[in-house]
C-alpha cells in the first residue's frame, strides 16, 4: 500500500458517551447522528452504537464509532468492556439535575480504572446537556469549569433538544484527539450537515462489546 493510499484511509475513533440515566445521552447521540430529537424518554439498556463519517480540516476523513452506554450500567460488569479501547469519553450530565453532575466523579473514576493498566488515558470531555433550560440550571458554570480544569477535561455545553453546539462538540473532540486545530471559520463550517440515509443499530447483549464496524450495521452522515 502506497503512502498516498494510506493517507486517504479513514481515521477510526471510538467515542464512548456515558453518564447518569435521563441526562440526555441518547438524545445527544440521536441529534448528532440523525438531526432529530425524541420528546419521550426511553432508557438505554446496555448500549446503542452508530458510525458517522466526518471530514476534518486538511481533508482528514474520520469514522466516529459512537457508543451510547446506558446510565444503569455504572456498576455493571460489561461497562469496562464498553469503555476499553476508546479514544474519547464524553461524560454527560444534566445542568438542571445536580445529582447527575455529582455522579460524574464516579463515572470518571470508572474510566480511570479501565485505563490505569495501559497508563494512557483517552481524551475526556465534560458535557453539560440541556443548555436550553438555562433558567432551570442547578449546576453553576463556574463549578462545571472548575471540575473540568481540575481533571484536564475539555469543557462543553450542549442542547440535544435544539441541537445547539452538538455538532461542534463532536468535531472538537475528534480534532483534539487527532491533534488538529480548528479555526473559527472552520468551526462555523462544521455546522453544515449533509444528510444521508440512516440505518439504526442497537445491540443490548454482551456481544456488543466485541462488535466491530464490519460486523455491525451502521449509521452514516457526512459533515462538510
Amino acid at each position: 500500500m502506497s503512502d498516498s493510499e494510506d493517507e486517504t484511509k479513514d481515521k477510526q475513533l471510538k467515542i464512548v458517551v456515558i453518564g447518569d440515566g435521563a441526562s440526555g445521552k441518547t438524545s445527544l447521540t440521536t441529534r448528532y447522528s440523525q438531526q432529530q430529537f425524541g420528546k419521550q424518554y426511553k432508557q438505554t439498556i446496555g448500549l446503542d452504537f452508530f458510525l458517522k463519517r466526518i471530514v476534518l480540516p486538511g481533508g482528514v476523513n474520520v469514522a466516529l464509532q459512537v457508543w451510547d452506554i446506558g446510565g444503569q450500567t455504572l456498576g455493571g460488569a460489561m461497562l469496562d468492556k464498553y469503555i476499553y479501547g476508546s479514544h474519547g469519553v464524553l461524560l454527560v450530565y444534566d445542568i438542571t439535575n445536580y445529582a447527575s453532575f455529582e455522579n460524574i466523579e464516579d463515572w470518571l473514576t470508572r474510566v480511570k480504572e479501565v485505563f490505569q493498566v495501559e497508563n494512557k488515558m483517552p481524551h475526556i470531555a465534560l458535557l453539560g446537556n440541556k443548555s436550553d433550560l438555562e433558567h432551570m440550571r442547578t449546576v453553576k458554570v463556574e463549578k462545571h469549569n472548575k471540575f473540568a480544569n481540575e481533571h484536564s477535561m475539555s469543557s462543553h455545553f450542549v442542547s440535544a433538544k435544539t441541537g445547539d453546539s452538538v455538532n461542534i462538540c463532536f468535531q472538537k473532540v475528534a480534532a483534539e484527539i487527532l491533534g488538529i486545530k480548528l479555526s473559527k471559520p472552520e468551526l462555523d463550517q462544521q455546522q453544515s450537515v449533509v444528510k444521508a440515509d440512516i440505518v439504526q443499530y442497537s445491540n443490548n447483549t454482551e456481544t456488543a462489546a466485541k462488535s466491530t464496524p464490519k460486523q455491525a450495521k451502521s449509521s452514516f452522515c457526512l459533515v462538510q
